[in-house]
């Protein structure tokens, strides 16, 4: 199904995001807190809503060449909504405020050792993107309708956890958790449906 960009569909997602049963975490509080941003804008050359996921650059010290959400580590004292915010701004040049926040989703705690808060924002517009090339190597607009296809995500089983590993499948490349848990959530709030994420597994290489 196809969600156009415009207040309607703004209009939906946010009641959605409103009616979506937040579960707290009660993971241990010595994870580090860490908060990205699902944001959502107009398609390239087109009028569909698409969220944007960057590929992480090939320098950084830490999970190089993964794709993911614009977001990071919290800073001391600051919430979720204003660490995504900031760092969607330092990643990529786009300043939102709290005003565009429209849902935050279920903590999700990873093998790395964080506590991940995923904040939902609108971008009305988002055409001048500025992308940190020491930070993100490319962006992506990827369609609402994509991650709504039947084939989008799977489910695997690995002999070193019994938890189910979930996969995204973006256009011939395999996208893992934590984003991956991150973007199937959001797909079922989109769908109407509270789906917890917080066991699903992430592929070994994630674990470090």
């Amino acid at each position: 199904m196809k969600h156009p960009f415009n207040a309607a569909t703004r209009q939906m997602i946010a009641a959605r995001g409103a009616a979506f049963a937040r579960a707290e975490s009660d993971t241990a509080s010595d994870l580090k807190h860490a908060a990205v941003a699902i944001v959502l804008v107009e398609t390239a050359g087109g009028s569909e809503t698409a969220l944007l996921l960057t590929l992480r650059a090939s320098g950084l010290r830490a999970h190089s060449n993964q794709w993911a959400l614009p977001g990071g580590r919290c800073d001391p004292g600051e919430t979720p909504v204003e660490a995504a915010l900031r760092e969607l701004h330092e990643e990529l040049g786009l300043k939102l405020t709290p005003a565009d926040v429209i849902g935050i989703l279920d903590d999700y705690p990873t093998r790395s050792g964080y506590l991940i808060t995923p904040v939902l924002m609108w971008a009305q517009d988002s055409a001048q993107l500025n992308p940190n090339p020491d930070e993100v190597a490319s962006v992506h607009r990827i369609a609402l309708a994509e991650i709504a296809r039947a084939d989008a995500f799977d489910f695997a089983a690995i002999p070193q956890s019994h938890r189910r590993v979930v996969r995204y499948s973006h256009f011939g490349h395999y996208i893992h958790a934590p984003t991956a848990a991150l973007i199937y959530q959001f797909s079922e709030v989109l769908a109407g449906r509270d789906t917890r994420v917080a066991e699903l597994e992430q592929p070994m290489f994630a674990w470090k």
